[in-house]
């Protein structure tokens, strides 16, 4: 007869058990491609011949050729750099707007919260492809509602997804997508802060701003971290908004972001063993840049604390 598991023994099993599906999901979905694509960035295909019949194309272990083709393809560091002034744009102006909405909200400021954060929250709803195509129509002149409003009063719209104005036109659409899931993360940290800490401050003559900026954001400064991580690494896998915006815009090339060389080299050219180089390396930095930035802000407060 085949022993009974204690109690004890289940209990301890229990959290594991409902970690189950959650870990196999992670391993068929996430795990398991990202090692695909490990495995696939070292292959090549070798072709015999003329290339046609069977076995005339076989695929063979290729090193870190693929590697080294995809970081000295002359279109790759462009996109790099254009992703580079995307950020610098997007990060700052999105957690900015992020925090002086959640401040305002938690000060009481506005009779109407419940409305003002969800219609603040409301962008963040909206998938990014859709987003992106009702941005594209409004920023077209010969479309855009906004052309006849400036023509009443003799303003000729510019095309502002001409030239270097596409950068800021992409910038745009994500700030307004994701300024709202910002908001209300450090709207929900702001929340749990005791008031005793804000009535004791006023009694000592502190304003709103003093209190906002000596006893608010250092509290909240772990959730502002939380947030620009995310943010960064949103931003390193811009995507669908260029990818969107690419047949209104003759400014915006298939390379336009490291992810959309990533598309044209697998879906255009069929060459999934570059794409995948790719890929590992635009995954390994992000690893790099979020884990070193997490890094570098630990030991700060480390060295702060000691």
């Amino acid at each position: 007869m085949p022993a009974v598991p204690s109690t004890r023994t289940r209990r301890a099993g229990a959290p594991y058990q409902f970690l189950a599906p959650a870990l196999i999901l992670f391993a068929l979905f996430l795990a398991a491609p990202i090692v695909y694509a490990a495995y696939l960035s070292l292959r090549r295909v070798k072709v015999s011949g003329l290339g046609l019949g069977k076995g005339a194309r076989t695929e063979v272990w290729a090193g870190l050729s693929n590697y080294a083709r995809s970081l000295t393809d002359p279109e790759f560091l462009p996109s790099v750099y254009r992703v580079a002034a995307y950020g610098m744009i997007v990060v700052p102006t999105m957690l900015g707007l992020a925090l002086l909405m959640a401040l305002l909200l938690d000060a009481g400021r506005t009779r109407v919260g419940t409305f003002a954060r969800t219609s603040i929250f409301l962008p963040y709803a909206v998938p990014a492809v859709v987003a992106s195509l009702l941005w594209g129509f409004l920023y077209l002149p010969r479309v855009s509602p906004l052309n006849d409003v400036l023509g009443a009063v003799g303003i000729t719209a510019p095309d502002i997804l001409a030239g270097s104005g596409v950068l800021y036109a992409v910038a745009n659409i994500a700030v307004w997508g994701g300024t709202g899931f910002n908001m209300i993360v450090i709207y929900t940290a702001l929340r749990a802060i005791p008031t005793d800490l804000f009535e004791a401050a006023r009694l000592d003559g502190a304003s709103d701003k003093q209190i906002a900026w000596r006893i608010k954001i250092p509290i909240i400064l772990p959730s502002l971290i939380m947030t620009f991580v995310f943010s960064l690494i949103a931003t390193l896998q811009v995507f669908a908004e260029p990818m969107t915006l690419k047949p209104l815009s003759n400014t915006i090339s298939t390379t336009w972001t490291p992810l959309m060389k990533v598309y044209r080299d697998a879906f255009t050219r069929n060459d999934i063993y570059s794409a995948a180089a790719t890929s590992v390396v635009i995954a390994v930095a992000t690893f790099v840049v979020s884990f070193g930035f997490l890094k570098l802000v630990g030991n700060r407060a480390f060295n702060q604390e000691d």
